[in-house]
């Protein structure tokens, strides 16, 4: 068993991205053979990626990824679901047996939508009503974890290092438009399966290379709203930050980056622009327990586009690329050569600049 802790790199972790503009599908082998070059970047205790538009024939539908630790949590589960929701196809999720990945859960997904009674019955709307659901099991079923809920998108991921991980979950047979990829070096957390990247909450996937030093300040905040951080790391409480202020508030993507890596008060008041200063000012004022300090970079998806982000002082390593249509994203640049040989307009975006592509048809938030 390898023991988390025994080397310390502040700096390891590997985050990748791929997206094409026109939406054109792509299968996920070329994004978990990006993570190969950046292999020393991880120690082997958790790998994941979240692929969008992967389940074009179930695309009205939730797609509950989840483990379960033996078969009579899943029907205990799965009594609770049909409560809840009309589920329409329920099924083990496709792996294959490698030597590297051991020890695997009960890993089974379920495309389902919400019982109009039952939102009726509760007046929630029905992304409110699956973000509640999830949060329950999660925290009240001991044993059963949703570590994906999304639309049209799905989570795979696992204890292991992240190109062994893909192999597992048999990624080269799923198209997507969008991929995200993470290699973990957990440095204060266990490594476990739930606590490996991407974490998500419906369509929204964070993957995340750095250190949270406001953690406690950030969860103690984002808890006050009905979000449990219960998964043993500090990445969890991105994803219901960025659902908090763009689900929940309705922030734009740019907004929700300047609460997430707020400039500095003196770069604020130094502004000429007035209505940015002021707007810049309510943002920080507003939201200031949601700024996230300590070293990070980050990877956003969500449905139709990506959102890479720096901390401010940009203390992680984070490059950008292109190809015709499709936008890279990666810890290193090895990883962007890896996927396309012949990237062009390689770029490391400056501390705080959020870097946003959206297919042609995504939504504008």
């Amino acid at each position: 068993m390898k023991i988390e802790g025994q080397v310390r790199i502040p700096s390891g972790c590997a985050i990748a991205a791929v997206i094409s503009k026109d939406g054109r599908r792509m299968s996920g082998e070329g994004i978990y053979n990006a993570m190969k070059p950046m292999h020393d970047r991880s120690n082997g205790l958790g790998g994941g990626f979240a692929g969008y538009g992967i389940y074009p024939e179930y695309k009205d539908f939730y797609a509950l990824h989840m483990f379960f630790n033996e078969r009579a949590t899943r029907k205990n589960c799965e009594a609770f679901l049909k409560e809840r929701f009309e589920i329409v196809k329920s099924e083990i999720i496709p792996t294959r047996k490698i030597p590297q990945i051991t020890d695997e859960p009960i890993i089974w997904r379920y495309f389902v939508a919400p019982l109009n009674s039952v939102l009726l019955a509760l007046q929630l709307d029905e992304k409110e009503f699956v973000a509640k659901t999830v949060m329950k099991i999660n925290t009240e079923m001991d044993g059963a974890y949703v570590f994906s809920s999304g639309k049209n998108m799905g989570t795979f991921k696992a204890v292991g290092f992240p190109e062994d991980v893909g192999v597992f979950y048999k990624l080269e047979q799923y198209e997507g438009y969008s991929w995200t990829a993470h290699g973990r070096y957990p440095t204060n957390t266990p490594g476990w399966w739930g606590g490996a990247h991407p974490f998500t909450l419906l369509d929204y996937s964070v993957v995340h290379n750095g250190e949270i030093s406001s953690y406690d300040a950030n969860r103690r905040f984002i808890e006050m709203f009905g979000y449990k951080c219960n998964l043993q790391t500090d990445t969890e409480v991105i994803t219901y930050i960025f659902d908090y202020l763009l689900r929940v508030k309705g922030l734009k993507l740019e907004e929700a980056a300047n609460v997430v890596a707020a400039p500095f008060w003196s770069t604020i008041e130094s502004m000429e622009d007035k209505k940015e200063r002021d707007k810049l000012t309510f943002l920080r004022t507003a939201f200031s327990s949601m700024l996230i300090t300590g070293p990070f970079s980050i990877i956003l998806g969500f449905s139709g586009g990506l959102m890479a982000l720096n901390d401010r002082l940009k203390l992680r390593s984070m490059v950008v690329g292109e190809k015709d249509d499709r936008v890279f994203i990666a810890s290193e640049e090895s990883a962007i050569r890896m996927i396309e040989p012949d990237a062009e307009n390689i770029y490391a975006p400056t501390g705080g600049e959020p870097v946003i592509i959206r297919t042609k048809d995504g939504d504008e938030f």
